[in-house]
């Protein structure tokens, strides 16, 4: 007994010594990254502050260049396929050759897309910078940066703290985008008041864009080695970074894709348009809507954490997006602009609630290794379903008669997703 009470307690002590480092490891290693995370929160604010700026002015600068509505749906579906193009590319290879390697590339595309549109008028020009570059037709986020930030952000956060910091992550965006808008408008209108031709002042814009796209590549470089994917053993069958979770991914993806399809039908630039047809809306106007209808969709998003901790993440995903889509299809039948906007800015004050949600419950359901993967799958899903939508709303937006079509499918098909979303997975944990 005398003998063994040295070697207890100098185990004890031994035990209590590496708790001790494994603590101070773990602050060392919080220190490293501290800055990591509001890192990643300016990068966001910042591309969504461009997207914004961009989105007001595309269509328009694509009519002031002389494009019918043929080629502008073309240019805007061409821009969301190229992103599905760069996005497969990119988040698939992320955790093997770097993912801030790979935000940096992103970045340098973001500034040549822009670049071309504020130098040129030349279709074939536009169109390539449109499908190889990175540009948001519709404010939101497209490309790979939103996958690749996603899982560096999972891989520091716990799971009770996930959705709440998605919800912040959703509001850092929505109120850049809104900010964006309202810059992108007065700025263009400001600068035709001051005889700046139409597509001139588009184009200032568009120069915008692309000096926020080469600040990003910058500030990508600034994050540390903490964001990289740690070392796996990946089973060796796998898809796209994908295995164990594979079908859930893939029913995830094709029901995202039918909800972005539906969406494609009202990216910001074609209800802009709308807007400006219809009732005769300027630049400054314009941006002044949708900063607000983004201000609303990104405080919409902070109450979902609450929510979904009562009702459960699918649920707070279905129950808060189903009204949403229905003020969505009655925006068209307002006789007049004050109710028209009225009716938009409150779909939006309830539309983005399932979008920390659904970005939390995937991260969830998914194996830690496949984070990064899953996210870009799912993306890429809804950037091709987005994609295909503006084909066909582009001629709807130029009849007189049918200018409202797109908005009544968009708020019927994804009701629909809404129910299919429900009965597949209200039983999954």
């Amino acid at each position: 007994m005398g003998a063994g009470s040295p070697s207890r307690g100098s185990g004890e002590a031994s035990r209590r010594g590496e708790r001790r480092a494994e603590r101070g490891t773990r602050r060392i290693a919080f220190v490293s990254r501290a800055h990591d995370v509001p890192l990643l929160l300016v990068t966001r604010a910042l591309r969504m502050f461009a997207y914004g700026l961009a989105s007001v002015v595309l269509v328009l600068h694509l009519a002031a260049a002389g494009e019918g509505e043929s080629r502008i749906g073309l240019l805007v579906s061409l821009t969301l396929l190229g992103d599905v193009a760069v996005s497969l590319l990119v988040t698939t290879r992320a955790d093997r050759i770097g993912r801030r390697r790979m935000l940096v590339m992103a970045g340098a595309l973001m500034l040549a897309a822009g670049a071309v549109f504020a130098t040129t008028t030349a279709f074939p020009l536009l169109a390539i910078a449109a499908t190889i570059g990175i540009l948001s037709p519709s404010g939101n986020e497209v490309g790979p940066f939103l996958a690749i930030e996603q899982a560096a952000l999972a891989q520091e956060l716990s799971p009770d703290a996930r959705t709440s910091a998605f919800a912040w992550y959703q509001l850092t965006g929505a109120l850049a985008t809104a900010a964006g808008a309202l810059a992108g408008g007065v700025l263009a209108e400001a600068l035709q008041r001051a005889g700046t031709a139409p597509l001139r002042s588009y184009q200032i814009v568009f120069a915008a864009y692309a000096i926020a796209g080469g600040v990003l590549a910058v500030l990508f470089t600034r994050l540390s080695d903490a964001v990289e994917a740690r070392p796996t053993s990946v089973p060796a069958r796998s898809t796209l970074g994908l295995h164990r979770s594979r079908a859930v991914v893939l029913r995830l993806s094709a029901l995202f894709s039918l909800d972005a399809f539906a969406g494609g039908f009202v990216v910001q630039s074609f209800v802009a348009w709308w807007f400006h047809s219809r009732f005769g809306v300027g630049p400054a106007v314009l941006g002044a809507i949708f900063f607000g209808a983004n201000v609303l969709a990104g405080v919409s998003a902070l109450s979902a954490a609450a929510i979904a901790r009562r009702f459960g993440l699918v649920n707070t995903m279905v129950f808060t997006h189903l009204p949403s889509n229905v003020l969505l299809a009655l925006v068209p039948m307002m006789p007049t602009l004050p109710l028209a906007i009225t009716v938009l800015l409150l779909r939006f004050s309830i539309s983005q609630m399932d979008v920390p949600t659904r970005q939390s419950y995937t991260m969830a359901v998914v194996e830690p290794d496949e984070r990064a993967a899953a996210a870009g799958v799912t993306g890429i899903a809804r950037t091709v379903g987005a994609a295909i939508a503006p084909l066909a709303a582009g001629p709807l937006y130029a009849s007189a008669a049918l200018g409202g079509v797109p908005f009544v499918v968009a708020g019927g098909l994804k009701v629909v997703y809404d129910v299919l979303l429900w009965r597949a997975f209200r039983k999954r944990p």
